[in-house]
């Protein structure tokens, strides 16, 4: 099941954090987010699953920034949240779909317990122009059941945008990636059936 805009407000100060909060954001099943003046972009070509890739900032400005297709953009939300006893999850707004722009490229489900910014993983389908403090997602809770286990990884209490950490799973010694992918996991071997 999935919250109420009134249950959320209920639930404010108890299982969830919102910060700031603003009355006027809260729809009827989910409350809207809004969007930093920063966004990252990476510099490299190739993005490297095994390794920190590089990246730069770009200030957006109050006049706005025009964002290219083929381009991923990582942003993040103004608001912090904090959830407990309930999954959060964040969906672009309809708004900003019909306009081409993705908010997450896959990554828009959260963990119980997770407490941070929201990385957003943006993407355009043609140039758009972007602003600072738009409202750009919403984010929903859902009803969970069972032992729960609250999120404690990498990205837990972040205070910035959060760029790919895959590589520290990866490699979590420092070691070649290439050695760790398999996690201690026999591989198949070439022609193998299994």
């Amino acid at each position: 099941m999935i919250l109420s805009g009134q249950q959320i407000k209920h639930r404010l100060g108890k299982d969830i954090l919102i910060e700031p909060f603003d009355d006027q954001r809260i729809n009827p099943n989910s409350y809207n987010l809004s969007l930093h003046n920063e966004l990252m972009v990476y510099e490299e070509l190739v993005l490297d699953m095994g390794k920190a890739n590089r990246v730069r900032r770009i200030e957006v400005p109050a006049e706005g920034l025009t964002l290219s297709p083929n381009q991923l953009y990582l942003g993040r939300t103004i608001e912090k949240t904090t959830t407990h006893n309930l999954v959060p999850q964040i969906e672009g707004r309809s708004s900003v779909g019909r306009l081409g722009l993705f908010v997450h490229v896959t990554a828009g489900f959260g963990d119980v317990g997770f407490s941070g910014y929201w990385t957003l993983e943006m993407f355009a389908v043609q140039p758009i122009r972007i602003y600072p403090g738009v409202p750009i997602c919403q984010i929903f809770y859902h009803e969970i059941t069972g032992d729960i286990v609250e999120y404690s990884s990498k990205y837990q209490h972040n205070r910035d945008i959060q760029p790919s950490l895959l590589h520290e799973e990866l490699s979590p010694d420092g070691e070649d990636p290439q050695l760790a992918l398999n996690f201690g996991m026999e591989l198949p071997r070439h022609g193998s059936t299994e």
